[in-house]
């Protein structure tokens, strides 16, 4: 039987990464196996949580994924001692709509899946009134559990005694409290952290994390209010195609934004996955069937890419007789050009017309629901996928036949509408599961 919580807050910035981080190498030194989740569309985190328990970590989304998927996907902690699921944003913000299974809000998962809330508070500028805030969450959706708080960012031993106080007033257990600590923040970029395989110290920063933690907080504690959970095998797993027997996948620092539960669903199903780097001028397999480009930061390596011959001749040549699918800014890859935050105009591949900007950033952020109005890798025309879309892009040029019907969570048409040309097709969104 596994112990399962959910590590969670009132709003982001507050420290959920860094203390899940924490907790699970605290608990891994201790000689437990530790599986961490992800709840929502956050496809950085994972990274990291797999750095610091040594095993892989998938998202579980209640907009996007059936209770069924999500069951499947948390079996892979049947051998855990310890399974810790992330939160995303605020414990209760998700979508005015309700998705397949739930808005995606964290107290989805929580609710489905039995497990204790973590409640990670960050005091600052205030005292008494974080127990009000810890009190209003606990009661707020019958279903969702409170297990207890831990405080981050205290300011002094009298501030910790305040809030310590009022938090046990309203009956609601301190699990410990952690004063500022520069040295264990993760570094921030405008799509959140910085990247697991971009940091040479993560590992050191990780321990230094867990051993700050392990000071501060009853580790002991934490354990025995989680609950007990003994997972139920699935009948079946998520509704994936893959796009092709043999796939190409672009993997370096600029294309690293995909989801890990699709890569294992396109293994699971038999497909072959090799790796090539756009950025080391390296071209996609040649006696591959299909070619993914995931999202990451193409617009940092712009003018890298634009000068890989190599690369681009080679996807271009691909793109001649095969499908070639880019997402986000795999997509941005596959258009015409792609204009810099320096204002700098790069030549992209031109498989497809798309033509980006990030000299004037513009966020589009949010699920997105696409009826395909034409097939792509792994999908027939008509298929409804969900997925997430998240950057700072501004598209000046779009010019090619739609590829989908694309709208928001709140069911409103939007302009991101994906665009196909020849073996070429391109989605704004990432893509997390199609409809069954």
């Amino acid at each position: 039987m596994a112990a399962g919580f959910v590590i969670s807050a009132p709003a982001s910035g507050v420290g959920k990464t860094t203390l899940t981080l924490a907790l699970a190498r605290a608990w891994r030194n201790r000689g437990l196996n530790v599986q961490c989740f992800k709840s929502g569309p956050d496809y950085i985190d994972p990274a990291f949580h797999a750095a610091a328990t040594g095993r892989a970590s998938v998202n579980v989304d209640s907009w996007a994924m059936d209770r069924v998927a999500i069951s499947h996907l948390v079996c892979r902690g049947a051998d855990a001692d310890v399974v810790l699921a992330e939160g995303s944003m605020g414990l209760f913000d998700g979508v005015a709509a309700r998705g397949v299974s739930g808005t995606g809000a964290t107290a989805d998962i929580a609710e489905m899946l039995g497990w204790p809330v973590v409640l990670v508070i960050d005091p600052s500028g205030q005292a008494q009134t974080a127990a009000a805030i810890a009190a209003g969450l606990r009661d707020y959706r019958p279903g969702v559990r409170l297990a207890g708080v831990v405080l981050n960012r205290v300011a002094s031993p009298r501030h910790e005694d305040l809030v310590r106080r009022a938090l046990n007033d309203s009956g609601i257990a301190v699990f410990g409290a952690l004063p500022r600590h520069a040295e264990i923040s993760l570094p921030k970029r405008h799509l959140g952290l910085v990247q697991a395989e971009e940091q040479g110290e993560i590992g050191k920063l990780i321990d230094e994390a867990a051993r700050f933690v392990a000071e501060h907080v009853d580790l002991d504690a934490v354990l025995r209010s989680a609950a007990s959970w003994s997972p139920q095998p699935a009948a079946k797993g998520l509704n994936v195609t893959p796009p092709g027997q043999r796939i190409a996948l672009a993997r370096d620092a600029a294309f690293s934004f995909v989801y890990p539960h699709m890569l294992e669903a396109w293994r699971r199903a038999g497909a072959e996955i090799s790796t090539f780097s756009p950025l080391s001028d390296e071209a996609p397999d040649a006696s591959a069937d299909v070619c993914w480009l995931p999202g990451g930061y193409p617009e940092l390596h712009a003018g890298k890419i634009a000068a890989n011959a190599r690369f681009r001749s080679g996807l271009r040549a691909f793109a001649e007789t095969r499908p070639v699918h880019g997402e986000c800014g795999g997509y941005m890859v596959l258009g015409t050009a792609l204009t810099d935050a320096d204002g700098i105009r790069h030549e992209m591949t031109g498989l497809l017309g798309l033509e980006t900007s990030f000299a004037k950033r513009r966020m589009h952020l949010g699920y997105r629901l696409a009826e395909l109005a034409a097939p792509m890798p792994g999908h027939r025309s008509g298929a409804r996928l969900r997925g997430h879309e998240f950057h700072y892009s501004t598209i000046l040029a779009q010019p090619d036949t739609p590829l989908a019907v694309v709208h928001d969570a709140t069911g409103a048409v939007i302009a991101e509408t994906g665009s196909q040309r020849g073996h070429a097709t391109g989605t704004f969104f990432h893509l997390i599961a199609e409809d069954r």
